[in-house]
């Protein structure tokens, strides 16, 4: 039975092993540059008001010609 605990490792060190692991990964992050994440972050926020634009115009496009509809 004792050897069975020494097999097993306690909560503290399942953690302990868990953090190294987390710290090891974080270091082998390659961050972006400022300048690139400026562009992208730019660009991103151009096609969501560019489509969130274009989904209004169709809106009222389809509005506009459901009107002429006699009765609608």
């Amino acid at each position: 039975m004792s050897e069975e605990k020494k097999d097993e490792l306690t909560l503290k060190e399942k953690i302990t092993t868990y953090l190294k692991g987390v710290k090891a990964e974080w270091g082998k992050i390659t961050w972006p540059e400022k300048r690139q994440v400026v562009v992208e972050t730019v660009v991103v926020l151009f096609v969501v008001f560019f489509f969130t634009f274009m989904v209004f115009i169709f809106d009222k496009l389809f509005d506009f010609m459901f009107k002429l509809i006699p009765g609608g």
